[in-house]
């Protein structure tokens, strides 16, 4: 089924009736399968819209779900795989990184303009990302079927036109209405479009496939177009969200000893950092929505944010400046990361406008030190010491900010390049860093935990969980769908 193009290789795309479909999973999972067969494969998506991303070998920025995505194929991420992605700053605004490069900041009209001169990069990331590869499966963004994103589209059918290949659509039935979505969907496409839909997955199926198979042989009639499969829904399966908080816990709570806050910021960015303790089984960590009470908490982390002035706002308005205040007063600690570790300064800069409106706005006063936001964005993986224990570190820096001032000089992680990082206040309450990851290795993890006051305790490790997990749903996929439909009889 995969098309062949110019460069050799097989492209194969996965577009959705919906978000989270399972578009994202769905190609984790098939080139996990792929690369289990010895065969070299990569993930693709044209334009990703997302406040999670990743720092890529190339010195790029990407979406998290496809830096997942390539750890399931067993190579690093590359700028390529991604070369159109969008950081909303607000609910009309983005920042637009071009083949993993910060462009310019556009609101919603503005790139739909620009979407024809952005296809000739995604072509070009994609023909050099096939050369010498033998798959490439491409993931769609949202669905197809938006009638006013239709023209000039580079995320899904405008991107298959363009490269001639191949379109399988997934559809979650746990959301119920799965044969309205499929055929509903189908049915707004062209007529060059439909015929390039090769066929149809459903996913998250619960209970006897045997009371579905009336509904796939009815809608196999209607459309034409074949099920390639049904894909069990997967309880427990734990993989990098590619936007949205899942904020469901994932251990037994009553195991749990150490209590961990977070505001859910309206712009927050690499809520991922927190995946190591969410599976945690002695942490039990809470998202903390507008309006919601502060909890009781041993710990609070002010995350990243796309728009930390915005999002300063934000912990005004819900109380958490006062709660902070208060959980400091009876000795808990307090953690900011990137846009969060702004936060605990007294001042945010923008003079030019980079994350929306020009202006300065107060920080929270408790670390002496100031913030400029600039242009030019720092983006790095990066590795190092906690001041704490001299516990090994590694994670990334994505981040326009540059901070400066006198509680600096105690520093929070000494980088391996010699640089100091961040900063802790006198009383060992306060701490901020400009890494995101700070949790995923052990040493790192168990450190920042001792100083909350949690004793060592047995945990995952998150690479390994990550790892476990890509092979539970690449096991999965080959047990549900006809793969000898989806992929030419001599990949087998």
């Amino acid at each position: 089924m995969a098309g062949t193009g110019a460069t050799g290789a097989h492209t194969l795309m996965v577009q959705g009736t919906t978000s989270d479909a399972g578009k994202s999973i769905l190609v984790a999972g098939l080139c996990r399968v792929l690369a289990r067969r010895g065969l070299a494969v990569a993930p693709f998506k044209p334009q990703n819209m997302s406040l999670n991303s990743a720092v890529t070998v190339d010195g790029g920025e990407i979406g998290r779900a496809q830096a997942l995505q390539a750890q399931a194929c067993g190579i690093e991420p590359h700028s390529d795989m991604n070369p159109v992605l969008l950081k909303p700053s607000s609910d009309t605004g983005a920042q637009v990184i071009l083949q993993g490069r910060a462009l310019s900041e556009l609101d919603a009209r503005a790139f739909h303009g620009y979407k024809p001169y952005a296809m000739p990069a995604v072509l070009e990331s994609h023909a050099r990302l096939a050369g010498g590869r033998d798959y490439i499966i491409v993931e769609g963004a949202g669905s197809p079927a938006e009638i006013n994103l239709r023209e000039n589209d580079i995320a899904n059918m405008g991107f298959a036109e363009a490269v001639d290949c191949p379109v399988i659509i997934v559809a979650d039935i746990d959301r119920g209405g799965v044969f309205a979505h499929l055929v509903g969907t189908l049915q707004l496409l062209s007529p060059s479009e439909q015929a390039r839909v090769a066929g149809f997955v459903i996913n998250r199926f619960r209970g006897d496939i045997s009371l579905l198979q009336p509904g796939i042989d009815w809608l196999e009639e209607y459309t034409g177009k074949p099920v390639l499969g049904v894909i069990p829904y997967l309880h427990g399966l734990f993989l990098d969200a590619e936007d949205a908080i899942d904020s469901g816990q994932v251990l037994d709570e009553s195991r749990r000893a150490l209590r961990v806050a977070v505001p859910a910021l309206s712009r927050v960015s690499n809520h991922t950092d927190f995946d190591a303790l969410r599976l945690h089984p002695a942490v039990d960590l809470r998202f903390v929505g507008p309006g919601e009470a502060v909890p009781a908490a041993d710990l609070i982390v002010l995350p990243g944010s796309k728009n930390v002035r915005r999002d300063m706002q934000w912990l005004h308005d819900n109380g958490w400046p006062e709660a902070i205040a208060r959980h400091l007063r009876y000795r808990g600690r307090v953690l900011g990361i990137c846009g969060g570790f702004q936060m605990l300064g007294t001042v945010i800069d923008d003079p030019a406008g980079v994350e929306e409106r020009p202006g300065t706005s107060a920080g929270l006063g408790l670390l002496d030190f100031t913030t400029q936001i600039r242009e030019e964005k720092v983006l790095a993986r990066v590795a190092g010491t906690l001041a704490l224990d001299g516990a090994a570190v590694e994670g990334y820096e994505i981040h326009c900010g540059r901070s400066a001032g006198p509680a600096l000089e105690h520093w929070a992680v000494q980088l391996a390049d010699g640089r100091p990082d961040g900063a802790r206040s006198e009383d060992g309450l306060v701490m901020g860093t400009y890494l995101h990851g700070l949790f995923d290795l052990p040493s790192s993890r168990d450190a920042l935990l001792r100083w909350c006051g949690l004793e060592a305790a047995e945990a995952p490790v998150p690479a390994e969980v990550r790892e476990h997990q890509l092979e539970r749903l690449a096991t999965a996929l080959e047990k549900a769908l006809d793969l000898s439909r989806l992929f030419p009889r001599e990949t087998w």
